[in-house]
């Protein structure tokens, strides 16, 4: 079809991401406005990861907002306001007249329907009646009103954003999964609540860039930005700290108060960190049944994208926990030029490879040991004995570390939108406070696959995770099945349909899903999983 080939992303643009010159200029051309992490990576990466980034509505925005950008300063229009990528356009006029004081408002709309052929468990909201197979949608609608203070009363380098969520539908691997990740990113109990709500300055000429606020951190660490082209939840904030920390820890759909510190001395190096609280939710228990040795048998919430805490309406603001400490190194190979239309020169293939890592200051509870040293796995086995204590022992203290590679591995010519992308990602952490003790994905993008499909992208991913060796030993204590290793397949298509749509058909198999865990009955484990998924994300 004519109109597919012909398609030219063109949507309406903050000049809050200036994103050619600021990302691979000079220091002085961003020093008026912070700059968004994807950005950064986008422009180090040449242009080459996907169209929008999966990792969460955040990210969808984030990544729609920089390619638009891109496009348009090409064009040589970057500045002018462009609401044709915007499903209802300037809003009746609204959307110019905030621009011009400096506002811009968005809205995210993500929708999912998903299916699975083979395998998984019957659902539990049925009392187990169900089978393991079934349909499923969930959804997401996430506006954002973002402030450039510059524009709008003249303190020049500020930036004030406030989102907030309406998400919807049910989880299918919540009903029928039983995997360790989610086979989608976006998979959140329902709920309409605040999201983020930070004010973001930079000082030393656009050099060093401070976050203050109610923040999710997955926007910005342990990303990989050609694995955000997957919906698997592990493919974005990976499986480690999604089930090792309480709630997920500071990750969508949940934020918490955090201050983030980003510096780039140039243009190669970022070093970021930042302090957060470790507990959204601020329950003491995980929302999985991590540690908790008693799981069902005490009633601890079972679901794993639980975010039930008091205040749900995401104004907790929790800070009597513990503290998440993060820190990240990004080193970039051959940075792109802004413009690469007139190079001549080769710049080489880019790369960006990152290590970091973090430290959770709050207490955890042991998989082994109850709080007087004995198995806690072997006293599931008699609850009713007076001898039995199944409260476990607690642990102070958790870390991970974290290893990334996003390299371009081929491109046809320097002009060419075409290219073809590899990422490796591993995590490292201990075993005796934690359900996850090691994790890898991986995986390999092409991106424009197509003769004028220049915005689509086709990858294929694989992940592991591996149970802890607390987590088997409890099970051999308990004489339940012993967990091993979870292994993913992920097949998927991204394309941009219209300017404000991107459509993306999946398919995703799951082997061993929590490593082997038993299903409903106890008996036996759940079976592998074939699960077939198509995933839409609209800009309104």
């Amino acid at each position: 079809m004519k109109f597919f080939h012909s398609l030219r992303v063109r949507r309406y643009l903050p000049r809050i991401i200036l994103l050619g010159c600021c990302a691979t200029g000079s220091p002085e051309a961003h020093a008026q406005t912070p700059l968004t992490q994807l950005a950064q990576d986008r422009a180090r990466l040449g242009n080459s990861t996907p169209l929008v980034q999966q990792i969460d509505p955040a990210t969808v925005r984030d990544s729609e907002r920089a390619q638009a950008d891109a496009e348009e300063k090409a064009a040589g229009d970057g500045d002018r306001l462009d609401t044709s990528g915007n499903l209802l356009g300037n809003m009746w006029g609204a959307r110019p007249w905030l621009y011009k004081h400096g506002i811009t408002f968005d809205i995210q709309e993500v929708d999912e329907l998903w299916g699975n052929g083979t395998g998984g468990s019957a659902s539990g909201n049925d009392g187990a009646a169900g089978s393991g197979t079934g349909p499923s949608y969930d959804g997401v609608t996430m506006p954002t009103l973002t402030v450039d203070t510059e524009k709008l009363f003249g303190l020049k380098g500020g930036l004030f954003q406030v989102s907030a969520l309406q998400t919807r539908g049910r989880s299918i691997s919540q009903d029928h999964l039983a995997n360790f990740n989610p086979v989608s990113g976006f998979e959140a109990d329902r709920s309409t609540r605040l999201f983020e709500l930070w004010y973001q300055q930079t000082f030393l000429n656009g050099k060093l860039d401070v976050k203050i606020g109610q923040q999710d951190l997955d926007t910005e660490f342990l990303i990989s930005d050609y694995a955000s082209l997957y919906l698997n939840a592990n493919f974005g904030w990976p499986m480690a700290p999604s089930v090792n920390l309480y709630g997920g820890g500071p990750s969508w759909p949940l934020s918490s108060p955090a201050i983030r510190v980003r510096y780039r001395p140039s243009e190669k190096f970022t070093f970021m960190f930042a302090a957060a609280d470790d507990n959204p939710p601020g329950n003491r228990y995980n929302s999985l049944p991590i540690q908790q040795a008693t799981g069902s048998i005490s009633g601890y919430n079972s679901d794993p994208t639980s975010q039930t805490y008091d205040g749900a309406n995401g104004t907790n603001f929790n800070m009597g926990t513990g503290a998440l400490l993060i820190t990240e190194l990004q080193y970039a190979l051959n940075p792109q030029p802004a413009d690469m239309s007139h190079v001549t020169k080769d710049p080489g293939l880019p790369g960006i490879y990152k290590l970091g890592g973090y430290y959770d200051t709050a207490k955890f509870a042991d998989y082994r040991y109850n709080r007087n040293g004995g198995s806690l796995g072997a006293a599931t086995l008699n609850v009713n004995s007076t001898q039995s204590d199944l409260t476990p022992r607690w642990d102070r203290g958790n870390w991970m570390v974290y290893g990334i590679i996003d390299q371009m591995i081929w491109r046809p010519s320097l002009q060419s939108a075409r290219s073809v992308g590899v990422f490796l990602r591993a995590t490292g952490n201990g075993g005796d406070r934690n359900l996850i003790s090691f994790a890898i994905d991986a995986g390999v993008n092409l991106k424009a696959p197509f003769r004028g499909r220049d915005n689509d992208t086709i990858g294929l991913g694989w992940g592991i995770g591996r149970a802890s060796s607390g987590q088997r030993q409890f099970d051999r204590d308990s004489g339940s099945i012993v967990q091993g290793n979870e292994n993913h397949l992920e097949l998927t298509y991204q394309a941009q349909v219209t300017p404000w749509m991107v459509m993306q058909p999946d398919f995703q198999y799951v082997w061993n899903p929590s490593g082997g865990v038993a299903d409903w009955t106890g008996n036996r484990r759940v079976g592998n999983e074939a699960v077939f998924g198509l995933h839409s994300s609209l800009t309104f």
